[in-house]
Formats: structure tokens, sequence, C-alpha cells
């Protein structure tokens, strides 16, 4: 079991399969570089202000401590996970490709109303546009199950103790959901806006949920997973009214953390933000249906020049 974030040995189970995998990661967890990490002061500095008062077991090479392991046990950890993980989804990323398939993996802390998200995104694309969903939870398959009630089909992913999907638990639930060419693949990671954003699970894009009913800070807070994310949608904004939600400034703080981060304005209930969000999904569809043919054409000359050497070889 992971002493950082008790990610461990706990039990995978695949809907659909007979018998459960164990989840055998473990993680230590990205290291956060730069202005982006609140580090010890460097050796000879002095610290200031309340900074005499706090703990920080960021500051190593790590990134993070675990009793009992060095800091270059960690990192060693660290990369032989992630090296494998990103083998795995180098392989979904490569059949994304083959059929123009548009994955995108939602990620966000619990509670960010990312299924509610979910079910009013594919409401709108139903009859245009074929989606099917990747569920991570812990336990249970109440989220998969709303899903379904919508009419797309749904996977659900419990990963026991594992906080995070990898891209070997999506390869697996790929394997049966069978998508059609041109679909779109919703992954809606577990709630945690930690060790998701090191994880590669091919996608094309990290989205991540940020609801007005959380804190204005959290891109500070969680720098890893805002840098990773090439889009923010700022949820529940129904909400706003009632609440002391600051949103230029949850904005500006995002765009400190990742100046190139698209941010849409959202909500489920009124629909606000919906349609923008919408556009953006097409938009990347028709992008990967573009790469779909460029990956045929580039077969179709590969076998071409294969061909080629073969006569003039006098095969």
């Amino acid at each position: 079991m992971c002493t950082v974030c008790g990610c461990g040995e706990g039990e995978v189970n695949i809907e659909g399969e007979a018998h459960a995998h164990p989840h055998t990661y473990t993680l230590v967890h990205e290291r956060q570089q730069g202005s982006l990490v609140h580090a010890h002061p460097h050796p000879g500095e002095t610290p200031h202000g309340h900074d005499r008062e706090n703990l920080h077991f960021g500051a190593g090479a790590a990134g993070a401590m675990a009793p009992g392991m060095s800091q270059s046990r960690m990192v060693q950890v660290e990369q032989d996970v992630l090296a494998k993980n990103d083998e795995y989804a180098a392989g979904n990323r490569l059949h994304f490709a083959e059929h123009g398939i548009f994955a995108l993996n939602l990620v966000s802390s619990p509670g960010s109303g990312k299924t509610s998200l979910l079910t009013r995104t594919i409401e709108r694309l139903k009859g245009r546009i074929r989606v099917a969903v990747v569920e991570g939870d812990q336990q249970t398959s109440l989220d998969a199950d709303r899903i379904r009630a919508t009419g797309a089909p749904a996977i659900q992913v419990n990963t026991g103790k594992g906080c995070h999907l990898d891209a070997h638990m999506v390869g697996r639930a790929l394997e049966k959901l069978s998508l059609q060419d041109g679909s779109l693949l919703l992954i809606e990671n577990v709630g945690n806006l930690v060790c998701p954003a090191a994880f590669d699970l091919g996608e094309a894009h990290k989205v991540v949920i940020l609801s007005v009913t959380e804190g204005e800070d959290k891109p500070l807070k969680y720098p890893g997973m805002f840098a990773e994310a090439d889009m923010m949608l700022l949820n529940k904004m129904d909400l706003l009214p009632y609440l002391n939600f600051n949103v230029p400034l949850c904005i500006e703080y995002a765009r400190r953390v990742n100046p190139y981060i698209k941010v849409i304005l959202t909500s489920a209930v009124s629909d606000e933000g919906m349609g923008e969000w919408q556009e953006w999904i097409e938009a990347g569809l028709k992008q990967a249906a573009g790469q779909k043919v460029n990956e045929v054409d580039a077969l179709k000359r590969r076998i071409a020049e294969l061909e080629a050497a073969l006569a003039a070889k006098g095969g």
C-alpha cells in the first residue's frame, strides 16, 4: 500500500468480469516543479513570516515523503510505475487514433457535479454523436447506472483502495465497450485532484471540473492537476448567487498555474455554457476524424513503400 496516497493493493473490478484483478500499482505522486510548489527554503536561507510555523514534506526530489523510504527510492518507484502506465496509454492512444475516437479524461474533487454534467452532455448529443462512458469510483455502480439511464453505454471500474484510474484499467474497459469509429469516449475519473494528474490514460485532453461550491483557490492548492488540464469547466454556476465565490479570481489562479487553460462556465441545471462545451466537443471529434484519415493515409503510404522496395528487389 502506498504510504503517500493510500493507493495500493485493493481490488480492481471491471464491471462484467468474472473475477477481480489486484491493483498492484504503488504511486509516488508527480513532482510539482518551479513556482507551483511552496517548498522548504534552500540550505542557508532563513524562513520568513509564518513559514517558520509550517511543515513542508514536498520539497525533496520526489515531491513527497514516505516514512522508511528514501527520496531516490521514491523517485525510482514513481518512474517505474509511470513508465508502465505510459506504455498502456500509448496503446490506448493508438486505438483512439485508428478509430477516430475522441477521448476525454474528466477529473475533479468529489461533489463537483461531474456525473450530472455528463448526463446533461449526453442528453444534448443524443441522436447526433455516439457517446460511451468509463466510470471510475472506488466502490458501487451508482454513477454508471445514472449514465446508462440516458441510453449511453457505460462500464463501471471500481478501483477499491486505488484513488485513480490508470491506462490499463481503461484499456480493459474499452474491450467491453466495443466503441464504434467516430465515437466520443468520456472517462469519469475517481474524485481526486492529486494523483489522476500523473496518469496518462491515452486521452486527447484532461478536463478539470471545479464547482463554485468549492474554493476559488483550488488551482493553487492542487497545481499539478490544473497544469495538466487543457480545459477547466467552472461548474454549478446556477448556485453562484447564493455563494461567496470570486469567479475572476478563480480563473486568474488557474491561468497563473496554466496560462493556456481554456475555461467555460457551466451548469447542468440552467444549461449555462453547455452550448459552448458541446461546440468544443464537436470540434474535437472532427479533429479526431481527421487524424484517423491521416493514419490511414500514412499506412497506405507505408504499404506502397514496402511494395516498391520488394519490387526493386525482384520480390
